[in-house]
C-alpha cells in the first residue's frame, strides 16, 4: 500500500493565489472550492487508500517562542485566513484524516506521519504531496518521497541531492546556513546554496564543519570569510537548524487504521457543499 500525506495549508494558499475569489452566503469560499474539487479528483482516481491532511490551524507555533523573527500570520489576507477552518471541515467531510495543528506546524504533522508510516512493513511507499524545501528532509531513499502533484515531479533521495545539492538529512543544515525567507530564517551572511551545498556534501551537518577552512576538503569561493562568519555565529546556526528541523513526535492519530480512506462522510460533505455553493454530485464520490 501507499500512504499519501497532504499539506493542506499549501493547498489552500495555492488555491487562493491561483483562482479568482468567489463568495457564497456572504463569505469568501473560492479557495476551499478549489481544494475540495482537487482532492475529490485524487480520491476518485482510486490510488489513494490511506491519507492524511495537515493544516496550520494557527500560523504561529512553538518555533515563535524560540525565535521572534519566525513566520507569523501577519499580512495574510483575512479573506484567506477565514477559510482555514472551513477547509479543515471540508477535508474531514471527504473522509480524510485531518490534523489541525496549533503548537506544532502542519509540516511537523506530515513528518511525524511519514516516519511512522515508513516504519510499517506493509507500506510500500509514503508520498508527501508538498513542495517546500524543508519537507525534503523526510525523504528516505525511494520509500518516502516528495511529490509536486501539480508538475507531477517526484523527488526521492537521489532527486533531493540533484535539486538541492545535499542529502535529505542535511536539508535543515542547508536552510540554517542559506536561510529560508518563507519561514523567517535569516541564515548566515555570505552563505549561498552553492557554498553550503559543497561544504555539507562533505561534512553533512554544521557542528561537524571545521573552524579552519583549510580542513574542509572542498574548494569553496570565499572560504575564509565564510568560515569566519560560521565561527562567529555557530550559536545562531544551531538555533536556525532547530527551527528548520521537523518534529517527529507530534501527538496525532496517524496509524494505518487512522489513515485508511473509507469514502466520504456523505451527510457532512453535502452540508459542506451547501456552504460552498457547489453541487455535491459534481464531486462524483
Amino acid at each position: 500500500m501507499q500512504v499519501h500525506l497532504f499539506d493542506g495549508t499549501y493547498e489552500l494558499f495555492r488555491a487562493w493565489f491561483g483562482a479568482p475569489p468567489a463568495q457564497h452566503g456572504g463569505r469568501e469560499v473560492g479557495a476551499v472550492r478549489v481544494v475540495v474539487r482537487s482532492l475529490a479528483g485524487l480520491l476518485r482516481g482510486g490510488t489513494v487508500t490511506h491519507a492524511g491532511v495537515a493544516y496550520d490551524h494557527v500560523i504561529e507555533s512553538f518555533r515563535n517562542d524560540l525565535f521572534p523573527g519566525y513566520k507569523t500570520g501577519e499580512g495574510i489576507d483575512p479573506r484567506l485566513f477565514s477559510q482555514f477552518e472551513l477547509a479543515e471541515r471540508a477535508a474531514a467531510a471527504l473522509g480524510l484524516r485531518v490534523w489541525p495543528m496549533i503548537e506544532f506546524e502542519a509540516d511537523d504533522a506530515i513528518a511525524t506521519a511519514a516516519a511512522r508510516a515508513a516504519a510499517e512493513a506493509s507500506v510500500e511507499r509514503v508520498v508527501i504531496a508538498a513542495v517546500d524545501k524543508d519537507m525534503c528532509q523526510c525523504v528516505i531513499e525511494r520509500r518516502v518521497v516528495c511529490w509536486d502533484r501539480w508538475k507531477d515531479v517526484t523527488l526521492d533521495a537521489a532527486g533531493v541531492i540533484e535539486k538541492h545539492g545535499v542529502p535529505p538529512a542535511s536539508i535543515p543544515d542547508l536552510l540554517a546556513l542559506v536561510g529560508d525567507t518563507a519561514d523567517g530564517i535569516p541564515g548566515l551572511d555570505g552563505w549561498g546554496k552553492s557554498s553550503a551545498g559543497k561544504v555539507l556534501s562533505v561534512w553533512q551537518h554544521i557542528p561537524k564543519i571545521p573552524d579552519d577552512p583549510a580542513a574542509w576538503n572542498v574548494s569553496v569561493r570565499g572560504a575564509d570569510k565564510l568560515a569566519a562568519t560560521l565561527r562567529a555565529h555557530r550559536t545562531e546556526a544551531t538555533l536556525y537548524t532547530t527551527l528548520a528541523t521537523l518534529r517527529l513526535d507530534c501527538p496525532i492519530a496517524c496509524g494505518l487504521d487512522d489513515l485508511r480512506w473509507n469514502g466520504p462522510d456523505r451527510p457532512a460533505l453535502a452540508a459542506i457543499c451547501d456552504e460552498l455553493g457547489i453541487d455535491v454530485s459534481s464531486l462524483r464520490l
